[in-house]
Protein backbone atom coordinates (compact mmCIF):
# COMPACT_ATOMS: atom_id res chain seq x y z
CA UNK A 1 0.00 0.00 0.00
CA UNK A 2 1.14 3.55 -0.64
CA UNK A 3 2.21 5.62 2.35
CA UNK A 4 -0.73 7.94 1.72
CA UNK A 5 -3.10 5.14 2.73
CA UNK A 6 -1.58 4.87 6.21
CA UNK A 7 -2.54 7.00 9.19
CA UNK A 8 -0.18 8.74 11.58
CA UNK A 9 -1.60 7.42 14.85
CA UNK A 10 -1.68 9.53 17.97
CA UNK A 11 -0.50 7.63 21.05
CA UNK A 12 -3.79 8.13 22.90
CA UNK A 13 -5.70 6.43 20.08
CA UNK A 14 -4.13 3.07 20.95
CA UNK A 15 -3.49 3.60 24.65
CA UNK A 16 -3.37 0.30 26.62
CA UNK A 17 -6.28 1.40 28.79
CA UNK A 18 -8.67 1.46 25.84
CA UNK A 19 -7.21 -0.93 23.26
CA UNK A 20 -7.05 -4.66 22.53
CA UNK A 21 -4.96 -6.48 19.94
CA UNK A 22 -7.19 -8.80 17.91
CA UNK A 23 -5.44 -11.63 16.01
CA UNK A 24 -7.71 -13.27 13.45
CA UNK A 25 -7.42 -16.86 12.21
CA UNK A 26 -3.67 -17.44 12.39
CA UNK A 27 -4.29 -21.19 12.52
CA UNK A 28 -2.71 -24.25 10.96
CA UNK A 29 -5.41 -24.81 8.35
CA UNK A 30 -5.08 -21.22 7.15
CA UNK A 31 -1.35 -20.59 7.54
CA UNK A 32 0.68 -23.79 7.74
CA UNK A 33 1.95 -25.57 4.61
CA UNK A 34 0.75 -28.77 6.30
CA UNK A 35 -2.73 -27.40 6.98
CA UNK A 36 -5.80 -28.01 4.89
CA UNK A 37 -5.45 -24.98 2.62
CA UNK A 38 -1.75 -25.70 2.22
CA UNK A 39 -2.65 -29.20 1.11
CA UNK A 40 -5.09 -27.66 -1.37
CA UNK A 41 -2.10 -25.87 -2.92
CA UNK A 42 -2.41 -22.32 -1.63
CA UNK A 43 0.85 -20.44 -1.21
CA UNK A 44 1.51 -20.08 2.51
CA UNK A 45 4.82 -18.30 2.01
CA UNK A 46 3.03 -15.04 1.25
CA UNK A 47 1.61 -15.03 4.80
CA UNK A 48 4.91 -15.39 6.64
CA UNK A 49 6.02 -11.71 6.73
CA UNK A 50 2.68 -10.74 8.28
CA UNK A 51 2.90 -13.56 10.81
CA UNK A 52 6.37 -12.42 11.85
CA UNK A 53 4.99 -8.92 12.39
CA UNK A 54 2.09 -10.34 14.39
CA UNK A 55 4.59 -12.01 16.71
CA UNK A 56 6.18 -8.60 17.35
CA UNK A 57 2.79 -7.03 17.97
CA UNK A 58 1.81 -9.75 20.45
CA UNK A 59 5.08 -9.44 22.37
CA UNK A 60 4.75 -5.66 22.58
CA UNK A 61 1.10 -5.82 23.60
CA UNK A 62 1.87 -8.19 26.45
CA UNK A 63 4.72 -6.01 27.67
CA UNK A 64 2.50 -2.93 27.49
CA UNK A 65 -0.52 -4.49 29.23
CA UNK A 66 -2.61 -4.31 26.06
CA UNK A 67 -5.16 -7.17 26.12
CA UNK A 68 -4.38 -9.84 23.53
CA UNK A 69 -7.35 -11.57 21.92
CA UNK A 70 -6.87 -14.64 19.74
CA UNK A 71 -9.81 -15.24 17.42
CA UNK A 72 -10.00 -18.57 15.66
CA UNK A 73 -12.36 -20.57 13.53
CA UNK A 74 -13.72 -23.80 15.03
CA UNK A 75 -16.12 -25.80 12.91
CA UNK A 76 -18.39 -28.75 13.49
CA UNK A 77 -20.87 -30.46 11.20
CA UNK A 78 -23.67 -29.16 13.41
CA UNK A 79 -22.53 -25.55 12.95
CA UNK A 80 -21.74 -25.70 9.22
CA UNK A 81 -23.48 -23.01 7.21
CA UNK A 82 -25.97 -24.36 4.65
CA UNK A 83 -25.74 -21.09 2.72
CA UNK A 84 -21.93 -21.33 2.56
CA UNK A 85 -22.05 -24.94 1.44
CA UNK A 86 -24.60 -24.19 -1.29
CA UNK A 87 -22.52 -21.20 -2.43
CA UNK A 88 -19.48 -23.49 -2.70
CA UNK A 89 -21.44 -26.14 -4.57
CA UNK A 90 -22.76 -23.62 -7.10
CA UNK A 91 -19.15 -22.76 -7.90
CA UNK A 92 -18.39 -26.41 -8.60
CA UNK A 93 -16.24 -26.74 -5.50
CA UNK A 94 -16.17 -29.59 -2.99
CA UNK A 95 -18.19 -28.12 -0.13
CA UNK A 96 -17.79 -31.21 2.04
CA UNK A 97 -14.00 -31.21 1.80
CA UNK A 98 -13.63 -27.47 2.37
CA UNK A 99 -16.10 -27.51 5.27
CA UNK A 100 -13.54 -29.57 7.18
CA UNK A 101 -11.30 -26.55 7.71
CA UNK A 102 -10.43 -25.92 11.38
CA UNK A 103 -12.52 -28.86 12.55
CA UNK A 104 -12.94 -29.09 16.30
CA UNK A 105 -10.54 -31.60 17.82
CA UNK A 106 -8.06 -31.50 14.92
CA UNK A 107 -4.64 -29.88 14.71
CA UNK A 108 -5.96 -27.71 11.89
CA UNK A 109 -7.67 -25.41 14.37
CA UNK A 110 -4.51 -24.91 16.47
CA UNK A 111 -2.92 -21.48 16.30
CA UNK A 112 0.08 -21.31 14.00
CA UNK A 113 3.39 -19.80 15.11
CA UNK A 114 1.72 -18.18 18.12
CA UNK A 115 0.61 -19.68 21.40
CA UNK A 116 -1.91 -17.97 23.69
CA UNK A 117 -0.47 -17.38 27.13
CA UNK A 118 -2.05 -16.96 30.53
CA UNK A 119 -3.88 -13.67 30.52
CA UNK A 120 -4.68 -13.77 26.81
CA UNK A 121 -8.26 -14.28 25.64
CA UNK A 122 -9.21 -16.98 23.11
CA UNK A 123 -12.49 -16.73 21.22
CA UNK A 124 -13.73 -19.21 18.64
CA UNK A 125 -16.18 -18.36 15.89
CA UNK A 126 -18.15 -20.34 13.32
CA UNK A 127 -18.40 -17.69 10.59
CA UNK A 128 -16.11 -15.06 9.10
CA UNK A 129 -16.66 -12.30 11.65
CA UNK A 130 -15.14 -12.37 15.12
CA UNK A 131 -18.36 -10.84 16.43
CA UNK A 132 -20.95 -13.18 14.90
CA UNK A 133 -22.54 -15.22 17.71
CA UNK A 134 -19.46 -14.88 19.94
CA UNK A 135 -18.89 -13.23 23.31
CA UNK A 136 -16.36 -10.71 21.92
CA UNK A 137 -18.58 -7.63 22.12
CA UNK A 138 -19.64 -8.44 25.68
CA UNK A 139 -16.02 -9.03 26.71
CA UNK A 140 -14.87 -5.71 25.28
CA UNK A 141 -17.68 -3.85 27.00
CA UNK A 142 -16.86 -5.49 30.32
CA UNK A 143 -13.25 -4.37 29.96
CA UNK A 144 -14.39 -0.89 28.82
CA UNK A 145 -12.32 -1.11 25.66
CA UNK A 146 -13.35 0.91 22.63
CA UNK A 147 -10.47 0.33 20.19
CA UNK A 148 -9.33 -2.77 18.34
CA UNK A 149 -6.02 -3.17 16.54
CA UNK A 150 -6.59 -5.91 13.96
CA UNK A 151 -4.10 -8.27 12.38
CA UNK A 152 -4.33 -11.77 10.92
CA UNK A 153 -5.49 -13.69 7.85
CA UNK A 154 -6.95 -13.34 5.44
CA UNK A 155 -7.23 -9.61 4.90
CA UNK A 156 -10.21 -9.62 2.55
CA UNK A 157 -12.22 -12.28 4.35
CA UNK A 158 -12.22 -12.82 8.11
CA UNK A 159 -10.16 -9.75 8.96
CA UNK A 160 -12.31 -7.40 6.91
CA UNK A 161 -15.55 -9.05 8.07
CA UNK A 162 -14.47 -8.57 11.69
CA UNK A 163 -13.40 -4.97 11.12
CA UNK A 164 -16.73 -4.13 9.47
CA UNK A 165 -18.67 -5.54 12.41
CA UNK A 166 -16.42 -3.77 14.91
CA UNK A 167 -17.20 -0.45 13.22
CA UNK A 168 -20.93 -1.26 13.14
CA UNK A 169 -20.73 -1.84 16.90
CA UNK A 170 -19.05 1.56 17.35
CA UNK A 171 -15.50 0.38 18.04
CA UNK A 172 -12.55 2.29 16.68
CA UNK A 173 -10.94 -0.10 14.18
CA UNK A 174 -7.25 0.10 13.31
CA UNK A 175 -5.83 -2.38 10.79
CA UNK A 176 -2.12 -3.19 10.76
CA UNK A 177 -1.45 -3.27 7.03
CA UNK A 178 1.72 -5.36 7.24
CA UNK A 179 0.27 -7.53 10.00
CA UNK A 180 -2.43 -8.87 7.67
CA UNK A 181 -2.09 -10.99 4.56
CA UNK A 182 -4.03 -12.70 1.82
CA UNK A 183 -3.08 -15.49 -0.56
CA UNK A 184 -3.21 -12.93 -3.40
CA UNK A 185 -1.51 -9.56 -3.03
CA UNK A 186 -4.17 -7.83 -5.13
CA UNK A 187 -6.90 -8.97 -2.74
CA UNK A 188 -4.90 -7.77 0.25
CA UNK A 189 -4.34 -4.34 -1.28
CA UNK A 190 -7.93 -3.95 -2.44
CA UNK A 191 -9.28 -4.90 0.97
CA UNK A 192 -7.04 -2.44 2.78
CA UNK A 193 -8.09 0.29 0.38
CA UNK A 194 -11.79 -0.47 0.88
CA UNK A 195 -11.45 -0.52 4.67
CA UNK A 196 -9.50 2.75 4.70
CA UNK A 197 -12.16 4.47 2.60
CA UNK A 198 -15.11 3.26 4.63
CA UNK A 199 -14.52 2.30 8.25
CA UNK A 200 -10.94 1.75 9.45
CA UNK A 201 -7.65 3.50 10.00
CA UNK A 202 -4.58 1.83 8.52
CA UNK A 203 -1.28 1.73 10.33
CA UNK A 204 1.81 -0.49 10.29
CA UNK A 205 3.68 -2.65 12.75
CA UNK A 206 6.48 -0.19 13.45
CA UNK A 207 4.08 2.64 14.26
CA UNK A 208 2.11 0.49 16.70
CA UNK A 209 5.30 -0.78 18.37
CA UNK A 210 6.69 2.72 18.69
CA UNK A 211 3.70 3.88 20.75
CA UNK A 212 3.29 0.75 22.85
CA UNK A 213 6.98 0.46 23.64
CA UNK A 214 7.03 4.10 24.64
CA UNK A 215 4.42 3.26 27.29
Amino acid sequence: MADADLTELLPEWIAPTRTALCIVDVQNDFASPDGLLGQFGLNMRVLQPAIENIKKLVASARQSAVPVIFVGLKTTEQDDSPAWQEWMTRQGRDAKAESAICRAGTSGMDFYGLVPQEGDTVIYKTRYSAFFKTQLDELLQQKQLDTLVFCGVTTECCVESSVRDAFHLDYQAIVVSDGCAAYETALHDASLHAMAINFALLSDTQSILMHWQAK
